[in-house]
């Protein structure tokens, strides 16, 4: 049998001097308690409570990180599982064949972030101390599926026992909210708690952006048909969400452009939208605006805003129209932050009721652009490195580039990102590991003493987290 053990130094630094300094600072985070304030957990999963069905539509199907590699390999979509969106395509629907698949694939990984919450999962979560082979696969797959078959298995059982002190799921401005509310019914209020994440209702030029405004106005019982309306319906939402515990919003924008509008500009830009008649530049203005307005809200009703702009969607047309979005073809472009935010913190970024968080998975900003902004604008935090950054040697590079101009306390803490649950701990340890091992360094260089390097540590891996996040 090829055993599968996970050693207790990994991701730790190589030159023994500095890994000592690196486990004794990783000892002082490794229990404390995960503060998970973005990603994409289905409220309603978590809300049913129900066994997960099987080994692949938990750790395979679902995560685009392992499916893409599959993909990138030839091995087409509907082997693999993922739902086609004609309903008559011939798609692999048993599981078995798609663990197998999955586990003959196994050295696809090597050297990837995938690969380490893999065998993270694999060994802590589930017991497993063999690699996944051709050879092994039916017999990973059945001791898989007898845990899953416990009820220590199921969603809310894992979040106590994977120590999630607090989630936040990824929720759409238009969510009716009803999971959020029978989990609030269940305990778990101020636990489990939403973010408003309004793009589908941002920009009129996309196809269902109509319907999904009249929708938001029957939600906030308010008549969407103009303009003014619609700027209260989204208040009116937030202002549920934070009843609901919320405390951000979420704006996957593909610039961070925030250029505001006319009061005459947007609302001829809705009413062409209301019409179908935006153009995809006027779609692109009025989500510029709706970044300004988003920021005005935010001062008002203090939910914080997160903003990860620079990535091209669904960049394989065919695959979106075969399988739908989200698939793994989403592709990062360039960005630009220095001009793009200026309206909004000229106008709001020192007002004390705004705090703006900043992803990018685009690293070149790092040390020109974000941590700059982020180490003069009290309301700006410089976002974890996430997406294709959130691997050891990304999280590493993020240090080196944003700490000497932001520091620490300008930056938000690890936040995972992820909609495969089971990957949560896993992700929060390596990111623990990396920080144990940047600071380790800074140590070894007399540049830090080390109880402030674990003080350092404990607050990017708890503290830092819970501020950033908290509504102002």
């Amino acid at each position: 049998m090829d055993r599968l053990e996970l050693h207790p130094d990994r991701a730790l630094p190589a030159e023994p001097g500095v890994r000592a300094i690196a486990r004794r600072l990783y000892r002082r985070t490794a229990d404390l308690p995960l503060v998970c304030m973005h990603g994409h957990v289905d409220a309603a999963v978590l809300a049913a409570d129900a066994p997960f069905g099987d080994p692949a539509q938990l750790l395979v199907v679902p995560d685009h990180y392992v499916t893409r590699m599959l993909m990138s390999q030839g091995i087409p979509a509907a082997r693999i599982g993922i739902p086609s969106a004609d309903p008559d395509a011939p798609v692999e629907t048993d599981p078995r064949a798609i663990w197998r698949l999955f586990c003959e694939n196994w050295h696809l990984y090597r050297g990837t972030p995938s690969r380490y919450w893999l065998e993270h999962e694999l060994v802590e979560v589930f017991g497993v101390d063999e690699k996944p082979a051709a050879t092994s696969a039916d017999r990973l797959y059945d001791r898989i599926a007898t845990a899953l078959a416990q009820r220590e298995y199921r969603p809310l059982a894992l979040l106590d026992r994977f120590g999630i002190e607090l989630l936040a799921t990824t929720d759409p401005a238009t969510s009716d909210l009803a999971a959020h509310e029978k989990l609030a019914a269940a305990g778990y209020r101020g636990r489990i708690i939403p973010t408003f994440r309004p793009d589908a209702v941002v920009r009129p030029d996309r196809p269902g952006w109509r319907a999904d405004v009249e929708l938001l106005g029957r939600l906030a019982d308010v008549d969407t048909s103009g303009y003014v309306g619609y700027l209260e319906a989204l208040r009116r939402r937030r202002r549920a969400f934070v009843d609901a515990g919320a405390l951000a919003t979420d704006h996957g924008h593909d610039t961070a452009d925030t250029q505001p509008l006319s009061d005459d500009e947007a609302e001829s830009i809705y009413r062409a939208g209301r019409d179908g008649r935006a153009t995809p530049a006027q779609g692109r203005a009025f989500a510029a605006h709706l970044l300004f307005e988003s920021a005005r809200m935010s001062c008002a009703d203090g939910l914080v805003m997160q903003l990860h702009p620079g990535v091209l969607r669904d960049h394989s047309d065919a695959i979106a129209a075969a399988h739908g979005p989200d698939r793994g073809f989403d592709i990062p472009v360039a960005a630009e932050f220095t001009r793009a935010l200026r309206p909004l913190l000229q106008a709001f970024g020192h007002d004390p009721g705004l705090r703006l968080i900043l992803f990018t998975v685009d690293e070149t900003v790092y040390s020109r652009e974000l941590a700059p902004l982020a180490g003069a604008y009290p309301s700006v935090r410089l976002g974890a490195p996430w997406w294709f950054l959130d691997s050891p040697d990304g999280m590493r590079r993020f240090r080196d580039a944003a700490t000497e101009t932001a520091g620490f306390a300008n930056t938000s803490g690890f936040v995972d990102d992820t909609r495969a649950f089971a990957s949560i701990p896993a992700r929060h340890d390596l990111a623990r590991r990396i920080d144990a091992g940047y600071l380790a360094r800074v140590v070894a260089e007399h540049r830090l003493d080390e109880e402030e390097a674990a003080e350092t540590a404990v607050d990017l891996a708890y503290h830092l987290p819970r501020t950033a996040y908290r509504r102002r």
